[in-house]
């Protein structure tokens, strides 16, 4: 876009059309199913590194991964090597040869006016042919046909050579030549004369960009790649001629002696033959790096002519590559190479991959730390507690929603912000917001200003009781080993949201407890990866607990625990960790002592029993009785909700 200036001095505005780049108008990539599964496996044990990297493996909601598409990259090699042979000119020559003897023979033999002397010696010439497929045609090159359609078949096989072994180097001469007249083929033997003098040149080192643009200038039209120096035209030649070697490399000695053989008869002329080997020669000295030398395996019944079976070979040479960049690395992946070998959805599911982790590594999502590690953000850890809550508030009973929707703000005080309106809320619209949304919504259309859902925003309030809540969350091993590890901190992460965004004046407390004890924060606690290491120490997470209370003495103290297993671990008066399983007397007395002086607070008390341990549930049962707390037993999948659920009841 330009800006010329117009009359009176104003600019105008000149458009043109879009050249390249990516799509300004492309919506951005959804990060929330990402963020979900890649957070699953941060806390499950995997770092956020392996975390991203296992998810680009595995691929996005609905399209494959990169573990996915290079299996898809080796079937598709497989198929190719299990389908075709090389042996397709070959059978194609032979079949030309015998349709020109059959109709040379039927010819001979209803052709009333053929001296009979003559007919007898033509067709002993006919059935002392050698077998071998080249000498026969040699023998046959000075053969007075008698049958026209016979010639015509017999010329065929020049011309199907010469075709042929141009294909090899120049892919879709085979089709390009089909027909060609004597100037066409004298034109494609200028072109290669001029070629191996350019390429001459470029290997001496005198050659000049004239040069170059002289001979396409001369012969573009025969490059349809249109490459833009020599450089790059000598690459795209280079990697088909050794593609073309690694085919004749991998036929059977029988199959190349007879192709070496038949090369001569090409269009009729030795020259051809001459002129592609010193092709061969020019680009193999430029680019002695490629492979000259492998071979492949073709056992399939489809046979290839020799411009089909240098394109096969191209293709398991880019499907090698590709396989090698979608196992490794994956961020110079060529699109258009996954495109034509593995078709669009490839090519999209790739793309898609690929944006989401440009957008995870450039969104904020993923940020790096000091030690060059990468963490979930601030920003993440909002989007996926938001996420989590979400999960945990749909499978709360409608009682619990009516609950927190109608108390959430009744007695409380406005906070000064706002947010969007969501189902259930009964907190005082912002008047002003709201109107502003629905006018910048339908501004610029002829829709009249209505008001939707979407345009709501409510004045979020703070109850004036104030709640300090500490949730212990078992860490033992077991709890990793059960599966039960991602559920407690999802679980973690959905209270710490709701507290942290609908209930600031709230204080939370994460506890986690294994052989010892110890106070966590949100982002330690989703990173913490599973320790085999056993004991389950409930008396040092009271202990911690206990302190928290007395650090807020005015609030009202709530606290949850989440374990699967009794104790079996209490820390010792000199700060060391008492292990032994089964449960002691010393463990027993320690930690219910320790729970007494809890509660002493008047602190409400729920525990979650994870599992079903019947001396678990026995001795939650008898300590919920002795304080008047509560067990709970849910389900992985209803842990949030069930914790949820207990913290909206004891704050209401």
């Amino acid at each position: 876009m330009t800006h010329p200036i117009g009359p009176r001095g104003r600019k105008r505005s000149r458009y043109g059309r879009y050249s390249g780049g990516p799509d300004p108008l492309a919506p951005p990539v959804d990060l929330t199913d990402a963020l979900r599964d890649i957070a699953n496996d941060i806390m499950a044990g995997y770092s956020p590194e392996q975390a991203l990297r296992e998810y680009l493996r595995r691929g996005a909601q609905g399209q494959d991964g990169f573990d996915e598409l290079a299996r898809k990259a080796a079937q598709r090699r497989k198929e190719l090597l299990e389908r075709n042979n090389l042996g397709g000119t070959l059978q194609e020559v032979k079949a030309l040869l015998d349709d020109a003897l059959r109709l040379e023979r039927a010819q001979l033999a209803r052709d009333i006016d053929l001296d009979d002397t003559d007919r007898a010696f033509r067709e002993m010439q006919l059935e002392n042919l050698p077998e071998s497929t080249p000498a026969a045609v040699s023998e046959l090159n000075n053969y007075d046909w008698q049958s026209t359609d016979a010639r015509e078949k017999f010329e065929r096989i020049r011309d199907l050579l010469g075709r042929e072994m141009l294909d090899q180097q120049f892919a879709g001469m085979k089709q390009a030549l089909e027909g060609a007249t004597e100037e066409d083929k004298a034109a494609v033997a200028e072109m290669l004369r001029d070629l191996n003098e350019l390429l001459s040149k470029h290997r001496e080192g005198i050659d000049t960009p004239a040069d170059f643009a002289n001979f396409m200038a001369k012969h573009g039209e025969q490059f349809p790649e249109n490459p833009r120096d020599i450089n790059e035209l000598i690459d795209i030649l280079s990697q088909r001629s050794a593609a073309a070697q690694r085919m004749l490399n991998s036929m059977s000695e029988e199959q190349r002696n007879v192709l070496m053989q038949l090369s001569s008869q090409a269009f009729g002329s030795q020259e051809l033959q001459a002129l592609m080997g010193e092709l061969t020669g020019n680009l193999r000295g430029l680019r002695p790096d490629l492979d000259w030398s492998g071979s492949e395996e073709f056992t399939g019944e489809e046979g290839m002519g020799l411009g089909d079976g240098t394109g096969a070979m191209q293709n398991l040479t880019e499907l090698d590559r590709l396989a090698e960049q979608l196992r490794h690395d994956h961020t110079d992946l060529d699109l258009d190479a996954l495109r034509r070998q593995l078709g669009d959805d490839a090519a999209v599911s790739a793309e898609l991959l690929d944006k989401i982790d440009r957008a995870m590594r450039e969104s904020g999502m993923l940020r790096r730390s000091a030690d060059g590690s990468l963490k979930l953000s601030p920003q993440a850890m909002r989007r996926l507690g938001k996420a989590l809550l979400d999960d945990a508030t749909e499978q709360l009973s409608p009682r619990s929603v009516s609950r927190d929707s109608r108390l959430s703000g009744a007695s409380g005080e406005q906070t000064g912000a706002t947010r969007p309106y969501e189902y259930g809320d009964t907190q005082p619209w912002d008047v002003t917001r709201t109107i502003t949304n629905a006018i910048q919504r339908t501004a610029g259309t002829d829709e009249p200003v209505k008001l939707t859902p979407n345009d709501i925003e409510v004045v979020e309030t703070e109850q004036r009781t104030q709640n300090a809540v500490a949730l212990l969350v078992d860490t033992s091993y077991s709890m990793a080993a059960e599966g039960r590890w991602v559920p407690m901190k999802q679980t973690a992460l959905a209270l710490h949201h709701l507290i942290s965004t609908r209930f600031r004046g709230d204080e939370l407390a994460l506890i986690t407890f294994g052989r010892t004890a110890m106070t966590t924060d949100i982002e330690e606690l989703t990173a913490l990866p599973p320790v085999q290491e056993q004991g389950t120490n409930l008396h040092h997470a009271l202990l911690l607990a206990e302190r928290f209370f007395a650090r807020h003495p005015s609030m009202q103290p709530t606290l949850l625990v989440v374990t699967d297993g009794e104790p079996t671990a209490y820390l010792q008066p000199d700060g060391h960790a008492w292990f032994n399983w089964p449960t002691d007397q010393h463990t027993m007395f320690s930690t219910v002592t320790q729970l007494d002086k809890v509660t002493k607070r008047g602190t409400r008390t729920t525990f979650f029993r994870l599992g079903h341990n019947d001396g678990l549930q026995h001795f939650l049962n008898q300590l919920a009785d002795r304080i008047g707390g509560k067990v709970v037993a849910p389900d992985l999948d209803g842990l949030g909700a069930a914790v949820v659920d207990e913290y909206l009841n004891y704050r209401f």
